[in-house]
C-alpha cells in the first residue's frame, strides 16, 4: 500500500474531495517544489538551514544539503512521485561519503554554494549558538520526500529509525488549489518530527572539551605538533602560518591582532569574517585530545565563552620555531 495525503474542502452540501494537482494548476512539479523547499526549509522540519542544492559526492549529486542547529547534515532528496524504495539506497550512499567530511570539508562546500561561510550561516539562520561548543557533521540525517511513499519503503524507514535510532525520515508533500484559486501545500511525516529529533539529540556526541595543558616530553611534544600542523585543513594551516608564528614574534598576542593578520592576509574580508574564524581556532585549541596545543599556548579567558592574549612561554618558543621551521622547508608553508 501506498501512503499519501488526501484532502477534503468542507462545502455547503459536505466534504468535496480536492484532487488537484501540481500539473494540472500549470506547475513544474521538481522546480516549484525546489523553490518552494529553498524560500522556507521550515516545510522539511524545524531549525535547518540550506547549505546548497545538487551537492557533489562520490556517488553523486545530493538534491539538498542543509544544517541543523546542533551542527548535523542534512541529506535531503527530492522525487517527483511517490518515494520507491530505490531511493534509500541512493541516499544512504551518499551519506557514507558525507560522513567522511570533516569541519574544514563543509566549510569549503557552505562557501562555494551558499556564497558564505558555515558559520555566518549557522549564526544568521539560529538564534544562539554557541560556535566554539558546536560539532559539525557528528551525526548525518536523511530526508526524503515526494508526494507520497511506498508500503516498503515506508517500512524501512520506520525498521530503521524505530530500531537502530537512524536519523531518516519520509515527508511527504501535497499540493492544494482550492475553488478560490488558494495554492497550499500540505505535508506529513512517517516519524514525527519530535520523535526524530529526540533520536538524533542521543546520538549526538558532543566533542570534549578542556582548558588543561598536556605534559609531554619534548621528544613526543614536537612528533605531535608536527603532525598537527602538517595537516592541509583550514585551521592547522592558519595556527602554522599566523598564530603560531605572531606568538613567536610578540609576548602577548590579542585577539584583535590575529584578526588584524587574517585580514591582511585575505583570509578574511574584514575583521567580523575573522572573528568567526577565530572562533574555530579558538575551539580547535581547546579540544580536549589537542591538549599539546594547550602545552604551548597559554591564554586568558576573559569571559568563559573566549579567549584572549596567547602566548607561548619561552621554554616552548625554541621547539616551536624549529617544528615551523621544518615545515616550511619542506613547503608547508
Amino acid at each position: 500500500m501506498t501512503t499519501e495525503i488526501r484532502v477534503w474542502q468542507i462545502g455547503k452540501v459536505g466534504l468535496e474531495p480536492i484532487e488537484s494537482s501540481l500539473v494540472a494548476a500549470g506547475r513544474k512539479e521538481v522546480q516549484d517544489l525546489q523553490e518552494w523547499i529553498k524560500s522556507d526549509p521550515a516545510i522539511l522540519g524545524r531549525d535547518l538551514a540550506i547549505i546548497g542544492e545538487q551537492i557533489p559526492t562520490k556517488s553523486g549529486f545530493v538534491d539538498f544539503l542543509a544544517i541543523d542547529q546542533d551542527g548535523n547534515l542534512v541529506i535531503a532528496e527530492l522525487k517527483r512521485d511517490s518515494l520507491p524504495r530505490d531511493v534509500m539506497a541512493q541516499a544512504m550512499d551518499y551519506a557514507s561519503d558525507i560522513a567522511t567530511w570533516d569541519a574544514d570539508k563543509v566549510a569549503e562546500v557552505c562557501l562555494k554554494h551558499a556564497g558564505q561561510s558555515i558559520e555566518d550561516l549557522l549564526n544568521e539562520s539560529f538564534q544562539d549558538v554557541d560556535l566554539e561548543d558546536l560539532v559539525i557533521n557528528k551525526v548525518q540525517r536523511i530526508l526524503l520526500i515526494g508526494l507520497s511513499v511506498e508500503e516498503p519503503l515506508q517500512r524501512i524507514v520506520e525498521w530503521l529509525s524505530n530500531t537502530y535510532g537512524v536519523s531518516i525520515n519520509a515527508i511527504i508533500l501535497k499540493y492544494i488549489q482550492t475553488e478560490s484559486g488558494d495554492e497550499l501545500i500540505a505535508r506529513t511525516m512517517v516519524i514525527p518530527e519530535e520523535v526524530d529529533r529526540e533520536r538524533v539529540s542521543k546520538r549526538q556526541i558532543r566533542i570534549a572539551m578542556s582548558d588543561e595543558p598536556g605534559n609531554y616530553e619534548q621528544d613526543e611534544l614536537e612528533r605531535l605538533l608536527k603532525s598537527y600542523l602538517s595537516e592541509q585543513r583550514l585551521t592547522p594551516r592558519r595556527m602554522r602560518e599566523i598564530v603560531l608564528p605572531l606568538c613567536i614574534e610578540h609576548e602577548v598576542v590579542s585577539r584583535e591582532m590575529i584578526k588584524a593578520e587574517l585580514v591582511e592576509r585575505d583570509e578574511a574580508p574584514d575583521e567580523g569574517k575573522a572573528g568567526i574564524i577565530l572562533t574555530t581556532i579558538s575551539r580547535e585549541i581547546g579540544i580536549a585530545q589537542r591538549d599539546y596545543l594547550r602545552q604551548i599556548i597559554d591564554y586568558d579567558r576573559p569571559n568563559p565563552w573566549e579567549k584572549d592574549n596567547y602566548r607561548i612561554s619561552e621554554e616552548y618558543k625554541p621547539l616551536v620555531t624549529k617544528v615551523l621551521s621544518s615545515l616550511s622547508s619542506t613547503g608547508r608553508n
